[in-house]
């Protein structure tokens, strides 16, 4: 399914000078066959994969798990705990691979840096008046600032759903630019659009282009706060814009599916689709992440059996 953008006179940062030139290039995108996107999803998640290769895969999804905790009832001490867990997610065995990233809010940023130093596991923080968005820009890059400055290394903002579905595109470019700009040299940002609020699959390849265009070094599919969070039809949607985005202008974007997955089987379903569709430039916890509480678990426990040959059961490994 191509979905290369229009051929176009102007160059890409020709179409951001207005909102009109934005609209009508995002408009532009080829439409999206969503029989054909939801077959092909379905068709790449039967793939079996077994005994070294899947041993490999859980490695690599454990190595992609942003662990992440977005609750009121964050405590310092819970925090901790996830950092810690991050750092060493199976301390029988020392051979497990660091997650990749703790994710809390931007108030919890100063305590997870303090657990997670040294051990190269990134610190996220989601700001931008997450999960809603539904604050003054001021506010918003307040709120990358203070995670920015307590040490976040990567900030997880959300789009203004609003702004993008009654078409103000340019108004949701310009404030993706300025959380950019706020997390200056230090962080990488990623740019959530909550697929599950964006109603079609058009509306979700309009986003994924509007957001690398604007500087995302990441697109994620959703919070984890609504009903529907990542499909293998839009995550498999989104890897073909990067996909094609790199292709048209050499910039490499990455990809976080996250919310609803929540086993080994789904994770590497995921990774299939990655390397079908992106390809192994993608297979990197650089350019590829799995938003995700319960996840982790899972893995550890599919790859304790994969070990010993006996499955450990959920008491065998810890609950944050």
């Amino acid at each position: 399914m191509p979905t290369n953008a229009p051929s176009v006179a102007h160059t890409l940062s020709d179409v951001t000078t207005s909102g009109s030139t934005l609209r009508r290039f995002l408009h532009g995108l080829p439409g999206v066959d969503a029989v054909g996107l939801e077959a092909r999803a379905a068709s790449l998640g039967t793939r079996s994969i077994k005994t070294t290769a899947k041993a490999y895969a859980i490695d690599l999804a454990i190595s992609m798990v942003d662990l992440t905790t977005l609750e009121g009832a964050d405590t310092p001490g819970k925090v901790r705990a996830l950092g810690a867990k991050a750092v060493l997610p199976d301390p029988t065995d020392r051979t497990t691979p660091t997650t990749a990233a703790v994710c809390v809010y931007p108030d919890m940023v100063a305590v997870a840096k303090q657990v997670v130093a040294g051990s190269g596991v990134k610190v996220a923080s989601v700001a931008t008046a997450f999960p809603a968005g539904r604050a003054a820009l001021s506010v918003k890059l307040a709120d990358v600032r203070e995670a920015v400055a307590a040490g976040a290394d990567e900030i997880d903002m959300v789009i203004d759903r609003g702004a993008f579905l009654a078409g103000d595109y340019l108004k949701v470019y310009d404030e993706i630019v300025a959380v950019k700009e706020a997390c200056a040299a230090s962080a990488r940002l990623k740019v959530i659009f909550e697929t599950g609020e964006l109603s079609t699959y058009d509306n979700i390849r309009r986003a994924s282009w509007l957001g690398m265009l604007a500087g995302a070094d990441f697109i994620k599919t959703s919070t984890g706060k609504v009903a529907v969070n990542a499909t293998p039809a839009n995550t498999l949607l989104m890897l073909e814009a990067v996909r094609d985005f790199r292709a048209q202008t050499g910039i490499q974007v990455g990809v976080k599916p996250a919310g609803g997955i929540r086993t080994s089987k789904d994770a590497i379903k995921f990774l299939v689709l990655v390397n079908e569709t992106a390809g192994q430039d993608w297979l990197d916890n650089h350019w590829f992440r799995f938003g995700a509480s319960s996840l982790l678990n899972d893995l550890l426990m599919q790859r304790q059996k994969l070990a010993t040959g006996r499955y450990s059961g959920p008491d065998y490994v810890t609950v944050d």
